[in-house]
């Protein structure tokens, strides 16, 4: 009895310390954005941001574009650091991103019609921006990953535009002098040939021998060019790095003759607390939650099925998919990963189902010298064991899929992407979740239960995230653009994970962990990849 005294004191503790950090990590980012005047709008069906402090009048502005399946929220921590150093910075959803609800027309990969779109969107913004009453008219462009090219083709057809930034760059338009004052900010750890991409475009107008972290030509001239290189970080990882908003500042100011406070965004260390805290959270939070079964359900699977179970749907869903037409949703990529998911939570519950009937025959028959080990089996728990409560699962599934839904989601929206859907992608989430839910349900069922072995779910998810870069490998192509993900997957497998299993814990079944997990999952692919008709 002490004994539970104490673990229920120590999640009162843990449930202090967490809702402390959220508190601190709110106050500290509101914070961040100090006096700043945040305004949106709409220019055509594009919508924008402007950031600018109060007593800026006469400024440049800054119009700073997101990449590819990413939106204006991702930018954030260039557009304050710009508005607190007196700049007008403004940040907007392309076609087919974010909160943007016109759809992209094309293919992506012979994306001729689709970048004319993307320089028209830019072209539109940059016009406002430069029109706003505090603007005295001076403009610069910064672009990240995809809209790294971007801005150089829309800079070098407007020679008035004064500097460009191009982050995580690639492109092929670049001179030795246009566009004028050209940054290129490259993440440290990101592919090498990026870094060899940024030394091309800066030996353009060297002549060759150049290096990071030196500024060659003139800004006056508008020949300025340099390669930047922001240690530790990786795609995305650049857009937080304080060497590159020091480097996208210092380069504003060397362009427009101006100096600055030099006040540079710090989020991501509240972000770490804040997302830490709400983690954290969950475990005190999931002790009331009601329990669904009385004993812990699941495959309860020995090691040599839980391999077979693991690995076989890793193996096949890459080789069965490899040359299935996977174009049946608007959103680029979220198509394939919704056939994955479907296809891996079938071949796994196939394959449950198999080692399932395998057990009962064998229970039904045992050899002699195994009948210990199988009349064991034959009392593992069904999944249809009548004692499981349905209210029970109901209750505890709603509350984890809002805890993830809109605990995790308000914030994300807010500091991180676009992640409350608009209209169009509404429905998206309901047809993804058809691919989500098979998968994250088979997955939990076959990695719990009372004889289920340590590591089992760990195991799981790595076979899975295997299995994705195995389908990369056979069709790199069109699934380029699943490796920058990979990462942000592995990072809600481990967190949301974690969830789950304080959920099944507390509840001794994995549907209400398994759902919540599905759907914050659908839910991320829809909002996120960009839309597009082919």
């Amino acid at each position: 009895m002490k004994s539970g005294h104490s673990f229920g004191a120590v999640r009162i503790v843990v449930a202090l310390l967490a809702v402390i950090a959220v508190a601190l990590a709110l106050w500290q980012l509101q914070r961040g954005k100090g006096d700043l005047i945040v305004a949106h709008a709409t220019v055509g069906d594009t919508p924008l941001t402007v950031f600018r402090a109060p007593t800026t009048t006469r400024a440049p502005v800054v119009v700073i574009a997101h990449g590819f399946a990413g939106s204006q929220q991702l930018m954030q921590p260039f557009a304050q650091t710009m508005a607190r150093n007196g700049y007008i910075a403004v940040t907007f959803d392309f076609t087919g991103h974010g909160r943007n609800p016109v759809t992209m027309k094309g293919d992506v990969d012979e994306p001729t019609r689709i970048t004319g779109v993307l320089v028209d969107d830019l072209a539109r913004v940059t016009d406002y921006a430069r029109a706003l009453p505090q603007s005295d008219g001076r403009a610069a462009v910064l672009g990240h990953s995809m809209a790294s090219d971007i801005v150089v083709r829309y800079a070098m057809a407007h020679p008035e535009i004064v500097a460009t930034v191009a982050v995580s760059v690639f492109t092929r338009v670049a001179t030795a002098t246009s566009p004028r004052n050209l940054l290129v900010i490259v993440g440290a750890l990101e592919p090498q040939m990026l870094i060899d991409e940024g030394l091309r475009i800066v030996n353009l107008s060297t002549g060759g021998g150049a290096v990071a972290g030196r500024t060659y030509g003139e800004f006056d001239k508008g020949t300025a060019r340099r390669l930047a290189l922001s240690s530790g970080v990786e795609h995305i990882g650049v857009l937080y790095s304080q060497d590159s908003l020091r480097e996208a500042l210092a380069w504003m100011n060397d362009s427009f003759g101006r100096t600055s406070s030099g006040w540079i965004d710090r989020r991501p260390i509240w972000l770490a607390l804040l997302f830490g805290g709400l983690i954290a959270l969950a475990w005190p939070l999931s002790a009331l939650l009601p329990q669904a079964a009385p004993v812990p359900m699941g495959a309860s699977l020995a090691w040599k099925p839980l391999l077979i179970a693991a690995i076989a749907p890793a193996v096949l869903t890459p080789l069965l998919l490899w040359k299935a037409p996977t174009d049946f949703l608007i959103i680029l990529l979220g198509d394939y990963l919704t056939l994955h998911f479907l296809l891996y939570g079938a071949l796994t519950a196939a394959i449950l189902w198999l080692i399932r009937l395998r057990q009962r025959k064998a229970a039904t028959h045992p050899p002699h010298h195994a009948g210990h080990s199988l009349a064991r089996l034959e009392s593992l728990p069904d999944p249809a064991h009548p004692r499981t409560s349905i209210a029970a699962l109901i209750i505890a599934a709603t509350v984890a899929i809002a805890y993830n839904i809109i605990g995790f989601g308000w914030p994300l929206d807010t500091y991180l992407f676009s992640f409350m859907p608009i209209e169009p992608r509404v429905h998206l989430i309901a047809a993804v979740a058809c691919g989500t839910i098979p998968y994250f349900v088979t997955a939990e069922w076959m990695a719990h239960g009372e004889g289920a072995r340590r590591g089992a779910y760990a195991l799981a998810k790595f076979c899975f995230l295997a299995s994705l870069a195995a389908a990369v490998a056979l069709n790199l192509h069109k699934l380029f653009f699943l490796i920058i993900i990979v990462p942000a997957i592995l990072l809600l497998f481990v967190a949301f994970g974690l969830i789950s299993n304080w959920t099944y814990k507390a509840t001794n079944h994995p549907l209400p962990g398994a759902l919540a997990n599905a759907i914050l999952f659908a839910w991320a692919i829809a909002v996120t990849f960009p839309m597009v008709i082919r």
